[in-house]
């Protein structure tokens, strides 16, 4: 008898398509979810069939109730925060993980600040353009000889200071461990503090894990630091920055808009704030979406899957 697999949250359909699962076909069975589960029991409800899970990132936390109906869990990413591993050990199931690139991220990264529209007004002018609006109605906001504040200066970061380099921008960093050593090494300049890195930049973009040391990083005292002028990037976790301290400083007009890729939930509901909040570039958590990062999630689904049943699982997480 086959194994019933589950791939989660496949919103594009892909999942099946963008890599050869052939080699497990006698095995298992795939079954794909093109939409999202809104809540554990629908989620519990669903896979109450089902011995192997595919879950990208970090959409679906995974507690103990979960974890018990299944003998495999792979996750996209070597680090995953809302699996429970200490469940999955205690009901003897295996969790494995797959390289993940973060190419994907820095380039969303710079397309939210840049292609996209916060320092070139592009969203709004090519609006304009094709309902007949009016011909240049914006000024941009100039790259060259501005700051970029870097909070986190990892994988991530160190390549987006790379491109604000590049674009002749003087790039400043800081995070609680970052020493001048490195910081000298990538070329930017390690700040002082948390507080002169937001009073001083143009731009902040957002590259920390989420910890207990980062959650709630960015509160309402730490954006009324920034200048009226700046812009905000969070590409990396919505919990990092206080969602509605953000959204009262667009409202309010205190800084000159944020480019969002995370939430507080998501899939984002109909009604949420964030879909409507003023001086706003929101895309829906397109970090990691990429098709190379698809083809090395999936295919090492494919390959943790076939190692598991051969007795010999890779990429064991934690």
């Amino acid at each position: 008898m086959r194994l019933r697999c589950a791939l989660l949250d496949d919103f594009q359909d892909v999942a099946t398509g963008i890599v050869d699962w052939s080699p497990l076909a006698d095995d298992v069975e795939l079954v794909p979810f093109t939409t999202h589960f809104p809540d554990e029991d629908t989620l519990a409800a669903a896979l109450a069939d089902f011995d192997i899970v595919v879950t990208l990132r970090e959409r679906v936390p995974f507690p103990a109730s979960l974890l018990a109906r299944l003998k495999l869990l792979v996750a996209s990413g070597m680090r995953n925060s809302v699996i429970d591993y200490a469940a999955a050990e205690a009901h003897g199931v295996t969790v494995c993980g797959t390289a993940s690139s973060s190419t994907p991220p820095v380039e969303l990264t710079w397309a939210l600040l840049l292609g996209l529209g916060l320092a070139r007004g592009i969203v709004e002018e090519s609006q304009a353009l094709r309902t007949g609006g009016p011909w240049q109605s914006t000024v941009g906001a100039d790259l060259h000889g501005r700051r970029l504040g870097l909070l986190g200066l990892g994988r991530i970061g160190s390549r987006v200071a790379q491109v604000g380099l590049a674009f002749g921008m003087r790039v400043t960093a800081w995070s609680q461990n970052l020493t001048k050593e490195y910081a000298d090494e990538v070329g930017v300049h390690l700040a002082a503090g948390k507080e002169e890195l937001l009073a001083d930049s143009d731009f902040v973009s957002v590259h920390l894990a989420l910890s207990d040391r980062t959650r709630g990083l960015l509160g309402a005292p730490e954006l009324a630091l920034l200048k009226p002028t700046a812009y905000l990037i969070n590409t990396s976790r919505a919990a990092i920055v206080d969602q509605d301290a953000l959204l009262a400083a667009l409202h309010e007009g205190r800084i000159a808009g944020a480019g969002v890729d995370v939430f507080d939930v998501e899939p984002l509901p109909a009604d949420h704030p964030m879909r409507t909040a003023p001086r706003l570039l929101a895309t829906p958590h397109l970090g990691y979406v990429s098709q190379a990062n698809y083809r090395t999630y999936y295919g090492q689904a494919v390959e943790n899957i076939q190692a598991y049943l051969a007795g010999s699982p890779v990429r064991r997480l934690p």
